[in-house]
């Protein structure tokens, strides 16, 4: 085997071309504001309402405000990257398709494996704790309904099993009619956050923001391959709170960002993508920004960030029930369980486009990528991966793996943001409907950034990381470097050159 052949480059114009097979084709039709209620939708989950909150009791204090700002630009940087990639090449698969272009095959191949391995986890999670907060709220609202049924013997969630059926026949049916209620689903969740964010400005006072960025202090760390990767190797002492507490800070908020590269595996059924994508995705963004940096100001203005770190979950209802507000908590359940529905769905999708995408270049099988002539989506595709989705939901402990949904996103960040110099170098002569200002420089620190926030990652989530690599390395070798189309027409293209002379 050759080593060049698994770094062939797929070129632009075939990625486009088969776009157009009739039998593997999806219908444009969603528009800017589409992408930016998805871009929101996955972005604003359980997440808004705890993660800040818990990055000013455990690393931040009050600074945990400039944690979200140095997360934001660290995303948008590598954002741009992707509305770039996806404005120049406007098809199926993200991450997958981008480097198929710029790294070649084999490349394309494991940020495609990791993708799978991303949405795929993060869909049985929040499906998981969709289940787990219908629970919550059926107590909060004294509603007695067992949230789990028998089968043969086996305990199942039935509440990820259903959520999950719901959103893969909606999905199956058409994406534009899922867009709809997932429109319905985030318009009600941002209204629900707004409302809890002006409530709690009403309890803020200006003496819990200071300081501002408590004093650096000694944190007895966990120890082994459950510290940082960066620790274990370097073998440095954890502390908490000061500078460091910030920047730890903001390795924990940026994963409340990490949707938006689900949004540019829709860029083949968008509408005038190379204007519609990087609107729709830089819009989404802006406005998630404003979000969390409201919601953290009120979580870190209302009580003091030590009696956050006194709390064993703290999260914005913590910080209700400290000044005696009680009835938010019912009203932030709301909020969370609508939360969770539209990330649910928005996953779905990306996790089935992915697939959809590498079955279509032949490095999984290609009857998978086949789509209807009727809802011009890969319906059995679709229903496949929501049956897997569900199963692993309702039957195991998924949530154990929780961060191995970030290292798979910040791979597929890394590799985006150094594929743009690659191309601008080797097809300078493609349209680009958006391109990141200060080739190459912001491009290069972008994927530095999000190689920086992997390393901050526990040793064990790297091994595991390193077993699912090792698995996709045996099924590339065993079966989709021998199925490659694009391996077939350089292998037939090769022959017709040698018959030739």
């Amino acid at each position: 085997m050759a080593m060049q052949g698994i770094f062939r480059r797929k070129p632009v114009e075939d990625s486009l071309e088969a776009s157009h097979d009739p039998d593997r084709s999806l219908k444009r039709d969603l528009t800017a504001w589409d992408l930016a209620v998805m871009g929101v939708a996955v972005a604003v989950g359980a997440g808004i309402f705890s993660v800040g909150a818990t990055a000013a009791a455990n690393y931040a204090g009050p600074g945990v405000i400039l944690s979200f700002v140095i997360a934001s630009v660290v995303c948008a940087l590598a954002i741009m990257c992707y509305a770039e990639f996806a404005s120049t090449l406007p098809v199926a698969g993200s991450a997958f398709t981008f480097s198929y272009a710029t790294m070649g095959e084999f490349v394309a191949w494991i940020i495609g494996w990791d993708l799978i391995l991303e949405m795929l986890l993060a869909s049985a999670v929040i499906a998981k704790f969709w289940g787990v907060y219908l629970s919550d709220a059926f107590g909060l609202f004294g509603v007695d309904i067992p949230t789990t049924i028998h089968v043969g013997g086996v305990a199942v969630e039935w509440g990820p099993v259903v959520i999950t059926a719901v959103f893969t026949t909606l999905l199956a049916i058409g994406t534009k009619l899922s867009s709809r209620v997932n429109s319905v689903f985030t318009i009600i969740k941002v209204g629900i956050t707004l409302f809890v964010i002006v409530a709690g400005f009403f309890y803020v006072k200006a003496e819990n923001f200071t300081p501002f960025i408590p004093p650096a202090e000694a944190a007895p760390g966990k120890t082994g391959l459950e510290q940082p990767l960066f620790a274990f190797l370097t073998g440095m002492e954890p502390t908490t709170y000061g500078v460091v507490g910030v920047l730890s800070g903001a390795a924990l908020v940026f994963f409340a960002f990490i949707g938006f590269d689900v949004v540019a595996t829709t860029a083949e059924e968008t509408k005038d993508p190379q204007r519609t994508v990087p609107r729709g995705i830089l819009g989404g963004l802006a406005l998630v920004t404003v979000l969390y940096i409201l919601v953290t100001i009120v979580v870190t203005g209302m009580v003091s960030y030590q009696d956050l770190a006194a709390s064993d979950s703290p999260s914005l209802t913590t910080a209700f029930v400290l000044v005696g507000a009680d009835w938010a908590g019912r009203i932030i359940s709301l909020g969370i369980l609508l939360g969770l529905t539209s990330v649910l769905m928005v996953l779905l999708l990306g996790l089935t486009r992915v697939v959809f995408a590498m079955s279509r270049d032949g490095l999984l099988p290609r009857g998978v990528s086949r789509t209807s002539p009727r809802f011009h989506t890969p319906v059995r595709l679709q229903v496949a991966t929501g049956v897997v989705v569900a199963l692993i939901a309702g039957l195991s402990k998924v949530e154990l793996l929780e961060e191995m949904i970030n290292i798979g996103t910040l791979s597929a960040f890394v590799l985006v943001s150094f594929g743009i110099p690659v191309l601008r170098r080797i097809r300078p002569d493609l349209t680009r409907g958006f391109r990141v200002p200060g080739n190459p420089v912001v491009p290069i620190i972008a994927g530095v950034a999000c190689l920086w926030l992997m390393l901050n990652l526990t040793t064990l989530t790297w091994v595991r990381f390193g077993v699912w690599l090792l698995v996709g390395v045996v099924i590339y070798f065993g079966y989709s470097y021998r199925h490659s189309l694009l391996g077939k027409r350089q292998a037939d293209a090769a022959a017709l050159a040698r018959e030739s002379a």
